[in-house]
């Protein structure tokens, strides 16, 4: 009814559009990323679908975030509902899904399982991460955090951080400001 349409996003007009604003080629992209150009063209043309992880080397060499691409994906909707993905069987592998689609001012995704615990993370704007499942630990601005379920970290924008699960089959929602919104402000430290 009021569902958005049911189909996986396609990222790929966001990722040209994004190495077109860079004034990128697929060469120097494929070079910052460890991508192939082939699989490039496909992301771009929407013949392949990236993995979480290609999304994340992707983003790295565009300068933007895995979320920002997801959200770039699909236009803007007032009202959209985010079906839960359903597997017959769970999935052993660390995944990652977009709870918002469209360019909105805030962006929330969710995680499951563990993901690279040595990459740092840096948000220009703040951001919220909620324990839905599991336990993280967090390291940001030289302090160990540990979360349990409903537990919530805040996270003021600019502050680097890594977090990893350490319980089987965390589920981890980040809330965060939208990168293309101005919220932060020149603090002094």
């Amino acid at each position: 009814m009021g569902d958005h349409k049911e189909q996986p996003l396609r990222v790929g007009a966001a990722v040209r559009r994004r190495r077109r604003a860079l004034d990128l080629t697929l060469a120097v992209v494929a070079e910052r990323s460890g991508l192939s150009v082939p699989f490039l063209s496909q992301i771009e043309n929407d013949r392949a679908r990236p993995s979480t992880s290609s999304l994340e080397k992707l983003a790295d060499a565009l300068r933007t975030t895995a979320v920002e691409l997801l959200a770039a994906a699909d236009p803007a909707c007032s009202v959209d509902v985010v079906r839960a993905e359903v597997t017959e069987t769970p999935e052993p592998a660390p995944r990652s899904r977009s709870l918002v689609r469209g360019h909105h001012q805030m962006h929330a995704t969710e995680f499951t399982g563990d993901h690279e615990a040595g990459r740092e993370f840096q948000y220009r704007n703040d951001q919220l991460m909620y324990v839905a499942d599991g336990a993280v630990e967090i390291e940001a601005e030289g302090r160990a955090y540990r979360l349990g379920r409903g537990d919530t970290l805040y996270l003021t924008g600019g502050v680097r951080h890594r977090w990893r699960a350490t319980v089987p089959d965390t589920r981890v929602v980040v809330v965060a400001v939208a990168e293309h919104i101005e919220a932060v402000r020149n603090r002094k430290r």
